[in-house]
This record gives structure tokens, C-alpha cells and sequence, in this order.
């Protein structure tokens, strides 16, 4: 007998329920949002296995890989360096997310954000490296945020927020620099740095947006 696709309903129920041979089923259906949502119904459901994760890592469809970086902000079983180095750009961005919000992270894993944070194709990504990396707040995290500091401005706008958990005369003569940038957000923020640390500064040159 065919088997009938579990819908998005059914998974939404079985969730509440802790249904798990329901969930089962939807993680191993053909549509993507359903494995989707069936994935993040076991892993609330303390059911996730090292089976589904792996299989979630490999999955064809974006959406489900994406779900599982999500997950893995909260579950250390999960590959982050392979998520950040994915080819969809969401998935990388939401990988990086999950390593600042890890307690901890591993050396490979630092140097794989420092590494995105300078060089990744795509500035969302960038952007998010660059946001982990303030999280962290591990020194050797430091010249890669500097460095974010002359990217775009978004990039740039985080970048001076990450360096909040850093205290040297070079972070102090970034947020300096970063009082004349183009950006007023930029601007915005170096200020708001200075001023917290006790060394508000009145220029912030630059032109107006």
C-alpha cells in the first residue's frame, strides 16, 4: 500500500503530542517544508538523532538544512563548520548565527568564522560572522572585526558593535575612524561606544545619508 504524505498539520498535532512515529514519517517525506517542520518537531520533542542530523545535513533542499542551523545553536551534535561552508548563503548566515550563540566553540571553528568573516563571497554571511565573532568575544577574533570595519556598510555597522566586548588603543581608534564614516548608523554606534566607555568624542563628520 502507497503510503499517504504526512501534512503540515498532522506534524503541527503529532508536535503537541509527542507523537513521534508521526514525526518519523514527515522527516523521512518528500516535501521539504514538512521534513522541515518535522525536524524541529523532534528536536523539541528531545527525539532528534544523530541519524536525522546527518541525514538533515545532506538534505537536497535548502529549507531543511537551513532549519537544522537553526537547531544547532542549542544542540552541539550538529556540523556547524559544514553548515557555514554550505552554497546557500542563508544557511552559511544562519550557521555563523549559531556559533555566537554557542557556550563555546572550537579552534576550527573560530578560524572558520574569521576566515567567512573576511572572505566569504556574500555579505550577509559577512555580516554574520562578523556579529558571532563580537558574541564570542574571543581575541583572536579581533583583527577580522577591525578589518569588517572597511567593508559595506551594514557589515560595517555590525562590525563596531562587535567591538564592544574589546577594550585596546587599536578598537579605540577604530570606533575613532568610524565617527566619520559615511553610514550614520555607523557613525551612531562608534559614538554610543565611546560615550559608554568614557571617551565621547563630538565629531562625527561624514556626510548625511
Amino acid at each position: 500500500m502507497e503510503q499517504v504524505p504526512v501534512t503540515i498539520a498532522a506534524v503541527t498535532l503529532a508536535a503537541h503530542s509527542n507523537d513521534t512515529a508521526t514525526l518519523e514519517a514527515a522527516f523521512n517525506g518528500d516535501d521539504p517544508h514538512v521534513r522541515a517542520i518535522a525536524l524541529s518537531s523532534l528536536h523539541k520533542s528531545a527525539a532528534l538523532t544523530t541519524r536525522h542530523i546527518a541525514l538533515a545535513l545532506s538534505d537536497p533542499e535548502r529549507l531543511v538544512r537551513h532549519r537544522l542551523a537553526r537547531i544547532a545553536a542549542h544542540d552541539s551534535r550538529v556540523d556547524l563548520l559544514r553548515l557555514l561552508s554550505d552554497d546557500d548563503f542563508a544557511v552559511a548566515e544562519t550557521a555563523a548565527w549559531a556559533l555566537g550563540e554557542r557556550d563555546a566553540v572550537s579552534d576550527a571553528e573560530m578560524q572558520a568564522l574569521i576566515m567567512s568573516a573576511t572572505a566569504h563571497a556574500h555579505p550577509l554571511v559577512r555580516e554574520s560572522c562578523v556579529a558571532a565573532l563580537g558574541s564570542l568575544g574571543d581575541e583572536r577574533g579581533l583583527p577580522a572585526i577591525l578589518n569588517a570595519c572597511n567593508d559595506k556598510p551594514a557589515v560595517r555597522r555590525r562590525a563596531v558593535i562587535s567591538l564592544a566586548p574589546f577594550d585596546s588603543p587599536e578598537v579605540t581608534a577604530a570606533l575613532r575612524v568610524a565617527l566619520a564614516d559615511r553610514d550614520w548608523q555607523v557613525r551612531q554606534a562608534a559614538e554610543d561606544l565611546l560615550a559608554a566607555a568614557g571617551l565621547s568624542d563630538s565629531e562625527t563628520g561624514g556626510d548625511e545619508p
